[in-house]
Formats: structure tokens, C-alpha cells, sequence
């Protein structure tokens, strides 16, 4: 399903309505069959082997690709001319949801699909892609993406490794070290980035075999232990020059855009995660007794329970919505055309802002349900014995995964100051608008009918919030905001909170007109646990925005501005939780 198209970024500038976004309810039948597969594989061939895969088994993890790729499940991105299904990006991201569960698998599963195979897909001649995607598809080849090194990570154009011509000019001569290669233990095929002649940072296929490839030990890691992680030495390593990917000088655009499908797709596979745990705490929280009964009883675990169930669902929804507008920008472009691939990275690149959400948010979210899920466990929780223990290592890494999020926050109002701009999105009016807003007060009478009608003011003034302080950061600094880290960084968390909050609160407008009753007291329910957690995030980030733009008198203006406008009234706000908290108790499942 397709939904009207917008602009990335400017959900922050328009009113949205539930008509402009996708949600979990409309999955069509065979996207939820194809969902169900890839939920018994993961069940059936990966989890039973999950302590032999982390012992670092690799040959369950290879056996475990080869499975899915027999499944069709390392196909879904890859088009039909060469094998692939070619399906929709709400499809891809249910596929990642669902492989999350799946630990350290879901990394290497990740990895080969997304940055180990999409490079070639995207940007490989003809004759590479017959060479290596089927190959790829059937998980007889394994990819991995070589971009960090031991000085470079962040400032992934500092990289070091260097790329020259032989003197017969059949090959390029690799020489540097790649570090933190995801799969390197047993990838057969590497998308590593080098500068040739020092200079024209660019992309080189490269397989295992070649001469001058070596991989380094196994990293000794945190979490995620069942994952292959190492580095890998180029030796003067010889690359045939056919194999030299995109074009010369212009590796970055594959580094990056490459990036921001791994930033989605992360984001869903998160929210599997966290599903999964979610069901585990549920499940231990209604056998583990204290004082005579069971502890889910208890007031301290259920709101635990509740705000768990309240975090997936914003991310869920933030998910499914990203999904929607990917789908419309890229269902837009007209197949087979000559530069299709190129104006396909610009339709995903114009939400580059939300895939960055997607990730912060929802690898956020995560941290937050494995911690909770930690403290349910209580002392059980800190011991090997119970998955709790490895949920929460497990869960460290996404946030610096594909870039860190404090890149990815950084990227957000980047990409809105860039868009302004272009003359893309008229930031500078509204702007001034919202601040008019601030300066004559107004109340605004709900509509007593519309169950949404407090949430819809709170996304309406939030955004206003957004607005006034990034226009007042604006006059402040001008061309220096970019230099403001700080506070362009919680500027973001702004950003992020009202995409979470709005793609909650249109999903559940959008669930409510079929919803049974039963059903629609849950959707309202998370709705507004998440409208409370999203004030509270909002307001502490205003205020800290304020303090950091301005002081005095103006400071004193902003700050009221900050109460304001992420004023809520939670009322029914803990008989929302402990709805929430019962029903998942009850189903000892994620509810939606």
C-alpha cells in the first residue's frame, strides 16, 4: 500500500493525517505469510542452536543462511531479473522485525543482506551481478562491508587504506586494515572502501581468496558473542579491476546511502527484539511468587510491563510508517530506466532524517525494555543461566551500529537545515509563525468526541515547541548552529519524540473505527502512556534547548513557551498502564 507522499522531515512543519500513513493492521496476506516463515525459521532452525552460536559456532550461523537463503529469505531486496522477489520495504522490515529475535544470527543475517549484498545491487555492472548476487541470494556466498578502520569510524572518509594500479593494469592493490567486519570470520565476499592513489576514496569487491586478503583474531565482545566480528588485512591484495564498484572518487555515496537502509532495517529488527524480551519478562513475571503471589500482581512490575508494551508499540508504529513513505517514494520511479538506481538512493535519501529516527528511537527503546526486563528478573537477571542476562549486552551495540546514535541525531536537524535551505521545506516561516504563537497565548477547545482529541493538541504544540527554538537557535548562531553539538542534539531528541508520538497516535486513529472494544481500550491505552513519556522527554529537552540558545528575559519567554507547549493532561494515565499491564500478563505476548 502506498500513502501520499511528503516530504523527509516535514511531518515537523504539516499537519498529518491517518490517511498518509502505513500501519501493522494493513499487512496483506502474504506479506503475514511471509512473516510466519521467517518466524518459524528463526524458531525451528536458529534458537535451538542459540548457546552453540554463542560459543561462537560458526558453522550454525552459515548452516542457519544457507537455510534462509533456501527459504527465499536473502532475496526479498533483490530484483526479480536476477533471481530476487523484489518486494516492498514494509515487507523488508517485517522480514528484519522477525529475525530479531534470533541474537547474534539476526546481526549476520543483517549484514549479508542489507550492506553485504545491496551495494552490488544498487551499484554493480552487469556483469558483477551475475557473478555474485545469485550466489548471494542462496547464501552459497556470504557478504561483509569493510568501511571502518583502527582510525576511522565516525569520520569514515579519514579512512587509511589505499588502492593502486599494478603496472599491467589488470589489478588494484589493496593495502590497510579494516576493523569491526561483521561476518569476517567466514564472509566469502567483502565491499571494502580504499583511496586510489591516496586520494579517490572508492569501493572494490573483493573476495576471501584473493592474494593479500587475511582476517584478523575474533574480537572479544561485550555481547552479540555469536557474531563474527574481525578484522581484515589487505596486503597488497590483488583486485581484479573489473571488480571495482560504482565509480572512482565516488565511494562515498555507496558508504552512505548503504547506511541509510541499515538504519531502517535496524530499527525493525530492534523492535523484534524487543518484542521477544518483552514476552520473556511477561512469562517470568506471572511464574516467579513472592509474598504468595505471582509478581505480576504487584503495582512496581506492572508498570514495568506496561511501559514496555507502551515503547514498542510508538516504535512499531514509527516502524511501519517510515516503511509506508519509502514505499510511496520509491513506487513513484520508474522501473528499468537507465539511471533507476540512482533516483532509487534519492527516494530513500529524502527520508535519510526519518531512517536516522528510526534508529535512534528504536534501538533506545530497546535499551529501555532489556533493562526493565533485567529488573524484572531481578537477581536472575544478572546470571548467564537466564536470557535476560544476554538480552541486555546483547542490546549495547545498536546503538553505535550503523552509525552511532549521537551521528544519527546530528543527521536529523542536518538534513531539516538542509532541505530549508534548498527552498525545500519553508522552515524560516514557519518558524516565525510558531513564534507569533509563543507571543499570543491562545486556548484551544477540544473536541469532546475525538478520544485522540488531547494527544492530537499535544503533537500540534510540540511541534510549535520545535519550531520556536529552532528558529531562536537559528537567529542566535546562524551559519554556527552547526558547530552547536549540543544543542542540535537535543533539538533531535525533539524531532524524535513527536515522529514517535505522532506515528502512535495515527495508527491508532487508524485502528479505532474496526477495532473491537476490547482492542480499542489497549490502542488508546498505549496511546496515551506513550503521549506521557513523550511530554516529559519533550519537555526536558525544551529545556534544556532554552537554556542552552538563550538567558535573561528571553530565556525566561522560551521557557515558558517550553511548559506550554508540552503541557499534557494525562488523565487515566495508570489505569492505561495497568490495562496494559493485565492484558499483556494475560497473553504473555506483545498485544499488537
Amino acid at each position: 500500500m502506498t500513502v501520499r507522499l511528503r516530504k523527509g522531515c516535514e511531518y515537523l512543519l504539516a499537519d498529518i493525517g491517518p490517511d498518509e500513513v502505513f500501519t501493522p493492521e494493513e499487512f496483506s496476506l502474504e506479506q503475514k505469510q511471509i512473516a510466519e516463515t521467517t518466524e518459524q525459521f528463526v524458531h525451528n532452525e536458529i534458537l535451538p542452536h542459540a548457546e552453540a552460536i554463542e560459543h561462537q559456532d560458526f558453522t550454525k550461523v552459515v548452516a542457519g543462511i544457507r537455510k534462509a537463503g533456501e527459504l527465499g529469505l536473502l532475496m526479498i531486496d533483490v530484483p526479480e531479473v536476477y533471481g530476487g522477489l523484489e518486494l516492498d520495504k514494509a515487507t523488508s522490515m517485517l522480514v528484519a522485525e522477525k529475525i530479531g529475535p534470533s541474537a547474534s544470527f539476526s546481526v549476520a543475517f543483517a549484514a549479508h543482506t542489507g550492506i553485504g549484498t545491496l551495494p552490488l545491487i544498487y551499484y554493480g555492472t552487469q556483469a558483477q551481478k551475475e557473478q555474485y548476487l545469485g550466489k548471494l541470494m542462496s547464501g552459497e556466498v556470504i557478504g561483509a562491508y569493510c568501511l571502518t578502520e583502527p582510525g576511522s569510524g565516525s569520520d569514515a572518509l579519514a579512512a587509511r587504506a589505499t588502492a593502486t594500479l599494478s603496472a599491467d593494469g589488470q589489478y588494484y592493490l589493496l593495502d590497510g586494515t579494516k576493523q569491526f567486519t561483521t561476518n569476517g570470520g567466514f564472509a566469502d565476499l567483502f565491499t571494502i572502501f580504499a583511496k586510489i592513489d591516496k586520494e579517490h576514496f572508492t569501493a572494490f569487491l573483493v573476495e576471501r581468496s584473493f592474494p593479500g586478503v587475511s582476517i584478523g583474531p575474533e574480537e572479544k565482545k561485550m555481547g552479540i558473542k555469536g557474531s563474527s566480528t574481525t578484522q581484515v588485512i589487505l596486503d597488497q591484495a590483488q583486485v581484479p579491476v573489473a571488480n571495482l564498484l560504482g565509480e572512482i572518487g565516488k565511494g562515498h555515496k555507496i558508504a552512505f546511502n548503504v547506511l541509510n537502509v541499515g538504519r531502517f532495517k535496524l530499527g525493525a529488527c530492534v523492535t523484534g527484539a524487543a518484542k521477544y524480551a518483552l514476552a520473556h519478562a511477561l512469562k517470568y513475571a506471572n511464574e516467579r511468587k513472592q509474598f504468595g503471589q505471582p509478581i505480576s500482581h504487584f503495582g512496581a512490575i506492572r508498570e514495568k510491563l506496561a511501559d514496555m508494551t507502551a515503547d514498542i508499540y510508538a516504535a512499531e508504529s514509527l516502524v511501519y510508517r517510515l516503511a509506508g513513505l519509502l514505499d510511496s517514494s520509491l513506487a513513484a520511479i520508474p522501473k528499468g530506466g537507465e539511471h533507476y538506481y540512482e533516483e532509487y538512493q534519492k527516494g530513500i535519501e529524502e527520508y535519510a532524517g526519518e531512517c536516522a529516527i528510526s534508529k535512534v528511537f528504536c534501538s533506545e527503546a530497546l535499551s529501555r525494555v532489556v533493562d526493565e526486563v533485567v529488573q524484572v528478573f531481578g537477581g536472575y537477571g544478572f546470571v548467564s543461566d537466564y536470557p535476560a542476562e544476554r538480552f541486555y549486552r546483547d542490546e549495547r551495540i545498536n546503538r553505535i551500529f550503523e552509525g552511532t546514535n549521537e551521528i544519527n541525531r546530528m543527521l536529523i536537524p542536518g538534513m531539516l537545515l538542509r532541505k530549508a535551505q534548498k527552498g525545500e521545506l519553508p522552515l524560516q516561516q514557519a518558524s516565525l509563525k510558531a513564534f507569533e504563537g509563543l507571543m499570543t497565548p491562545s486556548f484551544e477547545e477540544l473536541d469532546e468526541s475525538d478520544p485522540l482529541a488531547r494527544e492530537k493538541v499535544l503533537i500540534k504544540n510540540l511541534k510549535t515547541l520545535f519550531l520556536v527554538l529552532a528558529g531562536a537557535a537559528a537567529q542566535k548562531f546562524g551559519a554556527q548552529l552547526q558547530h552547536e553539538q549540543e544543542l542540535l542534539l537535543v533539538c533531535a531528541d525533539l524531532a524524535i519524540w513527536i515522529f514517535a508520538l505522532e506515528s502512535a497516535v495515527l495508527r491508532t486513529a487508524k485502528a479505532l473505527p474496526t477495532a473491537s472494544a476490547e482492542k480499542r481500550a489497549l490502542f488508546l491505552a498505549a496511546t496515551t502512556v506513550v503521549a506521557f513519556s513523550a511530554a516529559e522527554h519533550c519537555g526536558s529537552a525544551g529545556r534544556k534547548a532554552a537554556v542552552y540558545i538563550e538567558e535573561g528575559d528571553t530565556l525566561t519567554m522560551l521557557l515558558s513557551g517550553v511548559r506550554r507547549f508540552s503541557r499534557y493532561d494525562a488523565a487515566g494515565l495508570l489505569a492505561a498502564k495497568r490495562l496494559l499491564a493485565d492484558a499483556a500478563s494475560n497473553k504473555e505476548t506483545y498485544l499488537f
